[in-house]
């Protein structure tokens, strides 16, 4: 049986020297990324082609593996996905929906939690109500045994809710809290699959719950996949031992490491926006517009049906831009099956390079 929160809270020191520093370095951090983000025109940029991204890493780690160029592409065109790349869509789905639920109520409930899970699973089970699930290690050997019992899952489940929602619940720093929730979450392993997933869909919005994004973009699951064995042994060492300092502390370490990346990698975006914006100001005036430069970071891979919705053209006009933009050398041409599609190479070349 997993301890309850109040168990939690009451047996572990959330000031030693060590955490009040690995916080503040992570808050520094994260508030220069908040910053950073707004500095975007449209934050559906960011949204679409980082939250892919976390999307993709994410389902890493739980060996889901789909290529950058299978995943672009299918954001086009679902025709061209297989099933891992259809699994990582439907991550990119639950984060959005998840983002419309805590913008729109400002709270990050079970039921939500559930609803995110059933898009990120296409499946409607909720909870576990039977017995059975173990997590196992690469040998097949049980390391740890979940909650068994449906009552006792949506108990906790329940104390989580309050605790997520009530800032008098344990007032401390969110980021502390973040910690917190992602290990309790973990440990009761309430649905039967996508436990990891949600989690960290959960990490991302309770961060814009407080406020402390305003849009989800820290890339929190490429730290994991890069630090996959720490983050196991974290999590199981905790629950072992109870002490929560060398878990927060890790995590906190991801929320700075990951935030100062995810700035270097919008700036990088920026640059290209703006240099996508002055040759096409200066080469081909009469087509420049927002709505373009929007489209045209929006997913490394557009088409000309994209640009008849989002400019509100006739066809023969969309694909006169787009035939340009090949001319100056800002799209590249190809064609798929029966149909052409215009890649933004350097969007592409700056997302693909973030893995590395």
């Amino acid at each position: 049986m997993i301890p309850d929160l109040s168990f939690i809270i009451n047996n572990n020191n959330f000031e030693t020297v060590a955490l009040l520093k690995a916080l503040n370095k992570a808050s520094r951090a994260l508030a220069e990324l908040k910053g950073e983000s707004k500095t975007i025109p449209n934050e559906m940029i960011l949204i679409n082609s980082l939250g892919l991204q976390e999307a993709k890493e994410s389902s890493e780690i739980e060996n889901i593996i789909t290529t950058q160029d299978d995943l672009f592409r299918s954001q086009i065109d679902d025709s061209f996905s297989d099933i891992a790349t259809k699994e990582v869509h439907r991550y990119a789905d639950a984060l959005k929906v998840g983002f419309a639920l805590v913008k729109k109520h400002q709270l990050l409930t079970s039921n939500y939690i559930i609803e995110i899970q059933g898009v990120l699973e296409s499946s409607k089970s909720g909870f576990r109500k039977l017995p059975g699930t173990v997590l196992k290690d690469s040998n097949n050997q049980t390391v740890y045994m979940p909650p068994q019992s449906y009552i006792e899952i949506e108990k906790l489940m329940h104390e989580l809710d309050v605790y997520i929602n009530d800032d008098d619940f344990h007032p401390i720093d969110p980021l502390i809290k973040m910690a917190i929730i992602h290990y309790q979450f973990e440990s009761i392993h309430p649905f039967y699959d996508g436990n990891g997933r949600t989690g960290r869909i959960i990490n991302i919005l309770y961060l814009v719950q407080k406020e402390l994004l305003d849009i989800p973009v820290l890339y929190l699951s490429r730290y994991i996949v890069n630090n996959k064995a720490d983050y196991y042994n974290h999590l199981q060492t905790t629950r072992e031992t109870n002490n929560l300092e060398p878990w927060i502390i890790w995590m906190l370490n991801g929320v700075e490491d990951t935030a100062i990346k995810t700035v270097e990698l919008i700036r990088k975006i920026k640059n290209e926006i703006a240099y996508f914006r002055a040759v096409i100001e200066q080469n081909a005036p009469k087509i420049y517009s927002k709505e373009l430069l929007n489209n045209l970071f929006k997913y490394p891979y557009t088409k000309i049906k994209f640009l008849e919705e989002d400019l509100q053209v006739h066809r023969q006009t969309a694909t006169n831009y787009l035939e340009q933009l090949v001319t100056l050398h800002l799209l590249e041409k190809v064609k798929l099956g029966k149909t052409n599609f215009y890649i933004n190479k350097k969007l592409f070349e700056v997302l693909q390079n973030a893995h590395r």
